[in-house]
C-alpha cells in the first residue's frame, strides 16, 4: 500500500469480508434456534441489559424504527418478547423478554458465546483488544465525521 487512501480502501475491503466471515458464523448458531441474527440481536440486549424503551433498543441494534416494530411482533408472536407501557410517559413503550424468551436465552446464549470465541480464535487476547481499541476509535471517528444526509 503505497498511499493513506489505498491504505484506506484496502481497509475497508478486509473489514467487510471480516464481518461476512464472522457474521455467517453468527448466523449458523442463532439459525439452530429459529431466529435471525437481529432477532438475536434484539433478545440479547433485553437479556443484557433489562427492559428498554423501544427508540434506545433500536438505536442498540442499529434497525429503522419500522424494522424494531417487525421484529418486535415477530418476537411476541413467539412468546419471546412483550411490549410494556412506561408509567412515566404514555409515549414511550418498553420492550421486555418474557420468561420464555429469557429462558431461551439463558439455554443458547453461552454456546452462542462459544462459537464466537472460535470464530475469532486466530487472533491472541491481545491482539483482540488492540482490535476492539483500534475499531472503536476509528468508528468514533467516522461517526463524528460522518457527511450530512
Amino acid at each position: 500500500m503505497r498511499t493513506n487512501r489505498d491504505a484506506a480502501l484496502k481497509l475497508f475491503v478486509v473489514l467487510n469480508r471480516t464481518v461476512a466471515a464472522l457474521r455467517q458464523h453468527a448466523e449458523a448458531d442463532v439459525a439452530r434456534h429459529g431466529l435471525t441474527v437481529v432477532e438475536f440481536a434484539v433478545m440479547e440486549a433485553l437479556y443484557h441489559r433489562g427492559d428498554m424503551p423501544l427508540g434506545d433498543l433500536q438505536k442498540r441494534i442499529l434497525v429503522t424504527s419500522g424494522g424494531m416494530t417487525y421484529l418486535v411482533d415477530r418476537l411476541a408472536e413467539q412468546g419471546y418478547v412483550e411490549r410494556r407501557p412506561c408509567e412515566t410517559d404514555r409515549r414511550v413503550r418498553y420492550a421486555s423478554l418474557t420468561p420464555q424468551g429469557r429462558q431461551l436465552m439463558a439455554a443458547i446464549f453461552p454456546a452462542h458465546a462459544e462459537a464466537l470465541e472460535r470464530a475469532m480464535a486466530g487472533l491472541t487476547l491481545d491482539q483482540k483488544r488492540e482490535a476492539v481499541a483500534l475499531l472503536r476509535e476509528l468508528g468514533t471517528y467516522a461517526a463524528e465525521n460522518a457527511p450530512d444526509q
